[in-house]
């Protein structure tokens, strides 16, 4: 698992805490996230903290989805429209 971990790591985007959010929502190596849905992860994450975490934290996992689906690497901000665009009920602030 430290290799996936590593490899989640090299991803942009991607620091220790982010590796560790992931993990929790059964995320241990980027081929792991080709095919998920972020807002769902987002989502079960803040589930599982019985909280709200800051919308930023979407915003990479919108990110990481998009990198392992094979789109060029871009900072998390880029995809805040993307979110705020999103259909779906916003995310928990």
């Amino acid at each position: 698992m430290a290799n996936g971990r590593t490899e989640l790591a090299a991803m942009a985007n991607v620091g220790p805490a982010v590796v560790r959010h992931l993990a929790r929502v059964g995320v241990t190596r980027p081929s792991d996230l080709v095919g998920c849905d972020p807002y769902e992860m987002y989502d079960r994450l803040c589930d599982l903290d019985g909280r709200s975490h800051d919308p930023c934290l979407l915003d990479t996992f919108i990110s990481v989805v998009d990198q392992a689906g094979g789109g060029d690497p871009r900072p998390w901000w880029t995809y805040t429209e993307e979110r705020k665009r999103h259909t779906r009920t916003p995310p928990r602030s």
